[in-house]
């Protein structure tokens, strides 16, 4: 495991990198508010075992990556494209297989689209085309999670900060959450943040305001939509969409899975198919 630092402009990302640099490259995007933490170490050495150079970086505003101050940010959600166009360039010699998780799906999907030539395969995990009439709402019980949301800790308490992100996985996870793990992977992300406060910076940012979703035809990766039967964020319906109207895409439905990087039960079926669809 190896971290560098990648400047974009005035900006420095922070990125891991597992494995044989010489091996096909494989990008993981994380959702929104989330660093790179959150896709376990050992998930990425079980794919870098399996012949990838595995990538993970923390976002903008998050883990060590630059920060803008909290309700502040100074970036859009197109800038938040453009650096995995930037890392694709600088940490994977100008092609990489991307997988994304839920605004790392959305983000993949527009890098997909955007940059073709960049994009080996693309892989969705609990993420969407974007919601709409034909599809279903976020659960009524995750509605009712937001509208009374969980207390804000105190930010200088490092212990206190990783039990307040396990009590935001919480509601998202399926029947696989593992609290012990959560808390292990929160405790980092706490311990390494420049300022946790600010990844909450991303659900302010605005893209360019382009509905992706008419366009998902025009992806010529080949794709794998990976999804949980009770992610409550994006119900299951919104992965079947992806997989019907992305050129012969491929759905994995996971059982007991929520919205979630794909929990430790489930590596013997998510592992082996992610490295036989970036064989491609």
């Amino acid at each position: 495991m190896t971290e560098v630092m990648v400047r974009v402009g005035d900006t420095e990302l922070c990125a891991e990198t597992f494995g044989d640099r010489s091996a096909p490259s494989i990008l993981l995007i994380a959702g929104a508010s989330s660093p790179m933490d959150w896709w376990d170490e050992e998930f990425c050495l079980r794919l870098a075992e399996g012949g990838r150079f595995v990538l993970r970086y923390d976002h903008r505003d998050t883990g060590r990556s630059t920060c803008s101050p909290p309700g502040e940010p100074g970036y859009s959600g197109t800038d938040l494209c453009d650096d995995v166009v930037h890392l694709i360039d600088t940490l994977a010699d100008g092609r990489a297989h991307l997988a994304g998780l839920s605004m790392g799906g959305g983000i993949a999907q527009y890098v997909a689209i955007e940059h073709p030539k960049r994009v080996a395969t693309l892989t969705l995990l609990s993420t969407s085309p974007g919601y709409a009439d034909d599809l279903p709402p976020m659960a009524d019980s995750l509605k009712a999670t937001y509208a009374d949301p969980v207390p804000e800790p105190d930010w200088t308490d490092r212990e206190a900060v990783a039990k307040y992100l396990v009590e935001l996985h919480r509601p998202l996870a399926g029947t696989h959450f593992d609290e012990t793990s959560a808390l292990g992977i929160a405790r980092r992300v706490a311990e390494r943040s420049i300022d946790p406060r600010s990844a909450k910076n991303h659900w302010l940012v605005g893209g360019d305001g382009e509905d992706l979703r008419p366009r998902l035809g025009e992806i010529v990766a080949p794709t794998l939509v990976i999804h949980g039967t009770e992610d409550r964020m994006f119900p299951a319906a919104h992965g079947q969409a992806l997989a019907r109207e992305i050129p012969d895409a491929e759905l994995l439905l996971l059982e007991r899975v929520g919205h979630e990087v794909p929990p430790r039960p489930t590596w013997d079926r998510v592992i082996p198919a992610i490295l036989r669809h970036t064989e491609r």
